[in-house]
């Protein structure tokens, strides 16, 4: 007889929230990807351009984690014209041993927004200065305000500014966030603007065309891309890889098919075979990470499967602990 734990979203959001221990799961994932022998295929991707819709399959199984992972993450971005979320989904979560499953997690993306967020913070914590205080957010979603979040669980933020195309979106989430977190944040009407001094900037949206140009970028900055998930995809100008003092991809493999990576390689700017640095070489100490206070760094964050399995067995972890969720016996 097998038993089947099933979790919703509330009781999810309960269990797991952004906070130290969230990040440091997601970076252990990040080590175990640098340093064990991982199995993570490439991304399954389904597209629906008519609704610009797009359907992604991960999963990964990771050495010495007793269970793995598969989840499966819509994202029909038109939704909110209809009062819907653009994102949601589920996770499976499969024993290593025999394969049956041992969760459903029915989180509607909640635990994908968390570990993205999460992941956001790992490449902070590693890659900007330790003094910055000053972020950048384009996009006002909500990993646009996760991700502002995660910073200052790394960092010294006191100040922040959001850009988005919509204006009055960007407005809204400026006042939610300046009055959650408890510092300074603002609405930027231009995205020049918003970049300007910032110590971080990070990028959270779905464009298919660069919103930050090699202009907006200066020394000493921290650059986060969390939206290039897919080919078609597009936050950054391409130039801004090649200016950058040190790339850093969470999976090379993927980044190179689907990341910022790629479009830099099809522009001619970065050699197809470049070698490039990993996020889980420079969490596990097998490559440097910011080396001077004038570097500029850059993140291109595809999303992996390890961190799927990581905040998936987290949860189920604490629901175990918690007595929580509804057990089905087959």
């Amino acid at each position: 007889m097998s038993r089947i734990t099933i979790l919703a979203e509330a009781e999810l959001r309960r269990l797991v929230g952004l906070d130290l221990t969230a990040v440091a799961c997601v970076e252990n994932a990040f080590r175990a990807l640098s340093t064990l022998a991982v199995a993570m295929p490439p991304v399954m991707r389904l597209d629906i351009p008519e609704q610009r819709a797009e359907v992604d399959v991960k999963t990964a199984y990771v050495p010495g984690i007793d269970a793995f992972a598969v989840k499966i993450s819509p994202g029909f971005f038109d939704n909110p014209k209809l009062g819907l979320p653009s994102v949601n989904g589920m996770m499976v979560l499969l024993s290593s041993r025999t394969g049956l499953v041992e969760a459903l997690l029915l989180d509607n993306g909640y635990l994908t927004d968390i570990r993205t967020a999460a992941a956001g913070a790992v490449a902070a914590s590693h890659l900007s200065r330790a003094d910055s205080s000053v972020a950048a957010i384009f996009g006002a979603g909500v990993q646009a305000r996760l991700q502002l979040e995660a910073l200052t669980l790394v960092r010294p933020i006191r100040e922040a500014r959001i850009w988005a195309r919509d204006a009055g979106r960007a407005e809204l989430a400026a006042a939610e966030l300046g009055e959650r977190l408890g510092i300074e944040v603002r609405a930027e009407p231009d995205a020049a603007s918003a970049a300007a001094g910032a110590d971080i900037v990070v990028t959270t949206t779905p464009s298919a065309e660069p919103l930050l140009k090699a202009g907006f970028v200066s020394a000493g900055q921290h650059v986060t891309a969390m939206g290039s998930d897919a080919g078609h995809k597009n936050e950054i100008a391409p130039s801004i890889i090649r200016m950058a003092d040190l790339y850093v991809a969470d999976s090379a493999s993927q980044a190179r098919r689907l990341g910022e990576l790629h479009h830099a390689i099809e522009a001619g700017l970065v050699a197809a075979e470049a070698a490039v640095t990993e996020l889980g070489s420079i969490v596990a100490g097998h490559a440097p990470g910011r080396r001077h206070d004038a570097d500029l760094t850059i993140a291109d964050l595809t999303g992996t499967g390890v961190q799927d399995t990581a905040i998936a067995t987290l949860a189920r972890d604490r629901a175990l602990a918690a007595k929580a969720g509804v057990v089905f016996e087959s």
